[in-house]
């Protein structure tokens, strides 16, 4: 539904009680083609594009708390593509492209902001393995620039490089990464899957999965009742060993608290997204003037939401050794989302040992810039059976070949306290 400009101001008057509904409110069917566990941001593109590129039928979203209550919702925002290994590379790139083309795709604003990421070196070897990695993202047509200081203070001029705790010899740019408003990421995929008939269902948790004599599956079981499937895709994040438990297959996935926080508002600040690489620490500022950043994970196992005062003064500590400026702000607000930690850092997207079910899981710290190319690749393992050639490197097979793909110092790790 397309709004002018007096029906805004009208329903602004009258407190929006007139709004039409984002996506359908629908009641759950007895059976689909596909039932996609998981109402992030992974299911809901999955899903969307289930629909409008594979012709699938029926197919339902069931989440078990509301749409953009999990991970979607609970990180900072960050999109790249500024990765090394050829299994990374050809995934992030394509993600980018459909960033890029999201909001006209799904005509949602999903204030997508190419504003640039850059990556700070502090050390002659730290240099020269950006120098690598740029050099590897060109080789697969990424974008990338390597920074000398003048560089990197024409993009940050805030920055003190030669006194700091951690001077700064350079760094590694990427124009076409930035941020997207990750609500709207969940609102406008809830909205479009909607509007090609998908059925989205909150307040809708699994219970556990019906499987026939072969020992493949024929149904979920949720709060809301049973529902007839012969596929099922999981996209879970933190809770998907809890999910594969309940058909007794234990993941090789670690569940781990990343916190996330927000500062108070002030005027234009940082024109980019920042990262620290003498310790870890992602930066920007948001629309409303508000600085947005994370660090390391929290060095135990959990399903909270939530995170530990240690590890806010160990992010803090981060923020103030790359800008000490930022000790006058004061912190408003943190939260924390369930990581799904893998062996090597990287995702598996493959089919579980139950026939019927597929897994789309282990994204660590790269759930939220892999939304779209994670929703485009499951759905077409979930309809054509294979792998998208972009994501065959994330088959479970690659940890019995040994083949890792490791992204050493590109990523979260437990803190040490």
């Amino acid at each position: 539904m397309r709004y002018s400009a007096f029906s805004l101001f009208k329903n602004a008057l009258l407190g929006h009680k007139h709004w039409g509904r984002a996506w359908g409110g629908v009641d759950l069917k007895d059976r689909y083609d596909v039932v996609i566990v998981g109402g992030g941001g992974h299911g809901l593109a999955c899903a969307y594009y289930l629909s409008k590129h594979h012709n699938v039928g029926k197919i339902a979203v069931l989440e078990k708390g509301w749409i953009g209550s999990g991970n979607v919702g609970r990180n900072t925002t960050i999109i790249r593509s500024n990765y090394m290994l050829e299994g990374n590379i050809p995934f992030y790139e394509l993600s980018m492209k459909l960033w890029e083309g999201l909001e006209s795709d799904i005509n949602f604003n999903a204030m997508v902001s190419q504003r640039g990421v850059l990556n700070l070196c502090h050390s002659d070897a730290q240099y020269d393995a950006f120098c690598r990695r740029g050099n590897a993202m060109r080789v697969h047509g990424v974008d990338s620039e390597i920074l000398d200081v003048d560089g990197v203070l024409k993009l940050v001029p805030e920055l003190e490089v030669e006194n700091a705790r951690f001077c700064v010899k350079g760094g590694l740019f990427q124009p076409r990464g930035g941020t997207v408003r990750h609500d709207a990421v969940a609102w406008g995929y809830a909205r479009a899957a909607s509007r090609r008939g998908v059925d989205i269902i909150e307040n809708c948790e699994v219970l556990g999965f019906l499987r026939d004599s072969a020992g493949c599956v024929e149904g979920v079981e949720t709060s809301l009742g049973l529902v007839k499937t012969g596929k099922v895709g999981l996209c879970v994040a933190g809770n998907s060993s809890r999910l594969a438990d309940m058909v007794d297959v234990k993941l090789p996935l670690e569940s781990h608290v990343l916190q996330a926080f927000v500062t108070e508002s002030v005027k234009p600040l940082l024109d980019t997204v920042l990262t620290f690489g003498a310790g870890h620490l992602y930066i920007s500022q948001s629309d409303k003037g508000s600085l947005v950043f994370g660090g390391d994970l929290d060095g135990y196992n959990s399903y909270a939401q939530r995170g530990s005062l240690p590890l806010v003064e160990h992010i803090a500590e981060d923020a103030m050794a790359i800008l000490p400026m930022l000790g006058r702000l004061r912190i408003l607000r943190s939260w924390g989302g369930i990581m799904d930690m893998s062996m090597d850092g990287s995702p598996v997207m493959d089919r579980m040992p139950v026939e019927g079910i597929y897994i789309n899981t282990g994204w660590c710290y790269g759930g939220f810039k892999a939304v779209p190319a994670a929703g485009w690749c499951f759905a077409h393992l979930l309809a054509k059976g294979e792998s998208h050639d972009a994501s065959k490197a994330y088959r479970w097979d690659r940890f019995e070949r040994g083949f890792m793909i490791d992204e050493k110092g590109v990523g979260a790790r437990p803190a040490s306290h």
